[in-house]
């Protein structure tokens, strides 16, 4: 036990003296190159929610194949970001950065010029692969070069931006598809991201340290493998139910060999035994639920104001950007109040104010004032953001340095998989139905459940806490 103790001791005070090293101009260039360049790539795989119908129509296809668009970005995060923890300790930070953003920025120029459906999935799925390691990688180093007690803060920016860049994203491409087609979503986005790719070579400082790790080329593959069964089984049931079960059920038995193959390994490529920590556990489960109420309303409303209201891509836009920018100014300040009062009351007021909001979500009809469906969605984005940043940074309290990559890695993949389920269940409903309308209702309900369900993980969360207090 004492062994133990000194070890970890012995690591906090490795940790705290890289802190401390590391110059506060240093860390703030590159908070800021990491900042804008995962909000520009966050915000692009939103972009496309209010672009479906115009797509949509543009190529013919039905809207269970165009949400492929939405879908498949944050299915392609969720399978892709569980290599980022290997990565992050295999090359420098450097190159994971300019790795990453000159696949995202091949993604965009495909994008750029594609002339099918075909060509466009191709390109945001590119873009996916970026994203995915972008999202940990800047998880990672904000936790790194930051001492801990600045951690809620640092975090709450970092949450700002996982949350605003989904939420600006679809209000962003109602204004550009207002003057300009859906190629302009990428053509647009192209010269920021060059940008970025630039100011990160010649700015960037080298302050990681690769280490010479063995990557157990199986996992990856079984890892893979699994998860494109597992998440692409949920449209497919859509098509073809037997299929989707036989998807769903081979995806899980695979993933569950990744599982039980990490937990023997030396140097795993996910350490998935970060799950048994309660804080990281629980704590994530409750970021994961409020991203999937986030995910499906900002989904649900532009389908709704389309297809119901037959506003303009522009008008369906501009619903959500109020809520957006007040999600923004809310995550910052969640994180420093994080840092002096803990999580329960952010996150408890945070979901009464998500299940407040949803009574006009819950009573939709034909004549809904766009006005008051707005203001609810403004008050969700309030709420959510008082759950996300406290959430986010209380799951990384039990974690050491070494395990932040992987605590990162298993954070977004979860969330973006569980966000991905959500959209595509949404939507699924939504259609089932004949009046939209009614299948619209019935989505907005899931989303209160899943509120609901978020609030008591997190009451489950303090009472453990009151046990262990009450132990010690």
């Amino acid at each position: 036990m004492m062994v133990t103790g000194g070890w970890r001791l012995m690591t906090i005070r490795k940790e705290m003296l890289m802190h401390t090293e590391i110059d506060p101009n240093v860390r703030k260039m590159v908070t800021i190159i990491l900042l804008v360049s995962t909000f520009i790539i966050l915000m692009s795989q939103t972009m496309m929610i209010t672009a479906l119908p115009v797509i949509q129509h543009d190529v013919h296809r039905s809207l269970n194949t165009v949400q492929w668009l939405t879908t498949g970005y944050t299915l392609m995060i969720g399978v892709i970001t569980p290599l980022s923890s290997n990565l992050y300790e295999c090359f420098t930070n450097r190159q994971v950065f300019l790795g990453t953003l000159g696949t995202f920025i091949a993604g965009t120029l495909l994008g750029c010029v594609a002339t099918s459906f075909g060509m466009l999935l191709a390109a945001r799925l590119i873009q996916a692969c970026a994203g995915g390691m972008l999202m940990s990688f800047q998880m990672t180093t904000m936790i790194s070069i930051y001492p801990p007690e600045k951690r809620g803060s640092i975090l709450g920016l970092s949450s700002l931006v996982i949350a605003a860049g989904p939420a600006i994203g679809p209000s962003t491409a109602g204004l550009i598809l207002h003057f300009l087609n859906w190629h302009y979503l990428f053509i647009l986005v192209l010269p920021f991201m060059v940008l970025a790719c630039v100011l990160g070579y010649f700015m960037l400082p080298n302050y990681s340290t690769p280490h010479p790790i063995h990557i157990d080329f199986f996992s990856v593959v079984i890892s893979l493998i699994g998860s494109a069964l597992t998440l692409g089984s949920l449209t497919t049931f859509t098509v073809n139910f037997a299929l989707g079960w036989a998807m769903l059920i081979s995806g899980l038995v695979i993933l569950t060999l990744f599982v039980r193959r990490q937990l023997r390994l030396t140097n795993p490529v996910l350490k998935v035994k970060i799950m048994t920590y309660p804080s990281f556990c629980l704590m994530t489960i409750v970021g994961i639920l409020a991203f999937m109420v986030l995910l499906s309303t900002e989904q649900l409303l532009p389908i709704y104001a389309e297809n119901v209201r037959h506003t303009g891509s522009f008008i369906s836009g501009m619903i959500l950007l109020p809520g957006a920018i007040c999600n923004a100014i809310t995550a910052f300040f969640a994180g420093k109040l994080y840092d002096q009062y803990g999580p329960k009351w952010l996150i408890t007021t945070g979901g009464l104010l998500i299940l407040l909001a949803s009574i006009p979500l819950v009573t939709i009809s034909t004549r809904s004032s766009l006005l008051t469906l707005t203001l609810a969605y403004t008050v969700r984005m309030i709420g959510n953001a008082l759950v996300f940043s406290p959430a986010l940074s209380e799951a990384f309290r039990a974690l050491s340095k070494r395990e932040n990559s992987h605590g990162s890695a298993l954070n977004n993949t979860l969330r973006q998989s569980f966000g991905a389920v959500a959209v595509t269940m949404c939507v699924v409903i939504a259609d089932i139905p004949a009046s939209l309308v009614a299948g619209i209702k019935l989505a907005m309900w899931v989303t209160v459940l899943l509120a609901v369900l978020m609030l008591l993980v997190f009451w489950s969360y303090l009472a453990y806490q009151k046990r262990q207090a009450t132990t010690l």
